[in-house]
């Protein structure tokens, strides 16, 4: 059996790219599942699946962090990974479907579950905002503070992999990826300009897109924690990624394999998904090259 693929929402779950893809389990928040239930739901997934990966966004409320954390130390289980990510919900949930697809091949669940750091290196992952000034996880200028008063004003904003933000119809470009992604994209309260010659155009869509060369775009609903997170429920959220299980698969298989000298995982990168773990360095192990950890891409 593959392993499971856990989310911290129903949102977080997107539709997968074939019928051979497995969905992926959500994690209900603590007012919505006791801590007994809870126990008993992942302690009946680790015996059915025997290995758990559980992605979130890093900036989740405590309380649900908590839970995840509590539940994994009551069942006293090394099976199970929590693998906190610094990136926008939406993205979490690209990454998310990435694993669902990875999780059908030969990876050992080590290696899956410390690939998700890996594969959030290739996510360009942003959103048009209606206001910026409750932005708070993008550097925002005082000048774009004031025009988001503006009646009117939009602006892209990419989070990740390099914070940036431009005024929509300011002349500004957001930088792309320089090799093949599909687009996920979800709405919140917002209606989004023209651009160009053509009015009507949604920016996302009808520019963006285009100009990062975008072989094709998903619309999926808006994470429910999406609106916190970019400070405004008016936004239209984006995430570009690798699209080609092929692709993704060589860009895991690429990077050393460590075991983990703490609990025996095979692991990438520099530390144990599992158990948290750094990897030696020093004499004891060499350090992985960036070169090694981050594999390039260069081709659309």
């Amino acid at each position: 059996m593959p392993t499971a693929i856990a989310v911290t929402s129903r949102e977080l779950v997107l539709p997968p790219p074939d019928g051979q893809t497995p969905s992926a389990v959500v994690l209900r928040p603590p007012e919505e599942q006791s801590l007994d239930d809870a126990l008993a739901e992942v302690g009946a997934l680790l015996e059915y699946q025997g290995y758990l990966v559980a992605l979130y966004p890093a900036a989740s409320p405590p309380p649900f962090i908590r839970r995840l954390h509590t539940v994994r130390s009551v069942l006293e289980s090394d099976r199970m990974a929590l693998c906190p990510l610094e990136l926008p919900p939406l993205a979490v949930a690209v990454i998310a479907r990435q694993l669902r697809q990875l999780s059908v091949s030969d990876f050992s669940p080590g290696v899956l579950a410390c690939s998700a750091r890996l594969l959030a290196h290739y996510v360009h992952a942003g959103a048009l905002l209606g206001s910026v000034a409750r932005l708070d996880r993008v550097p925002v200028s005082l000048t774009s503070h004031v025009k988001s008063w503006m009646p009117g004003a939009q602006f892209g904003v990419l989070a990740h992999p390099e914070p940036q933000l431009v005024k929509v119809g300011g002349g500004g470009a957001l930088p792309g990826p320089a090799y093949a992604t599909h687009m996920t994209v979800a709405r919140g309260q917002l209606t989004s300009h023209g651009h160009g010659t053509a009015p009507r155009d949604d920016w996302v869509t009808g520019a963006l897109a285009p100009s990062w060369g975008v072989g094709d775009v998903q619309e999926v609903p808006l994470p429910a924690a999406s609106a916190r997170w970019w400070g405004t429920p008016k936004l239209i959220e984006f995430a570009a990624a690798i699209p080609d299980l092929s692709v993704l698969y060589q860009l895991v298989a690429s990077v050393r394999r460590e075991e983990c000298h703490w609990c025996g995982f095979e692991l990438i990168g520099d530390r144990c998904a599992f158990c948290s773990c750094p990897v030696p360095r020093g004499d004891e192990i060499p350090a992985l090259t960036q070169s090694a950890e981050r594999p390039a891409l260069t081709s659309r």
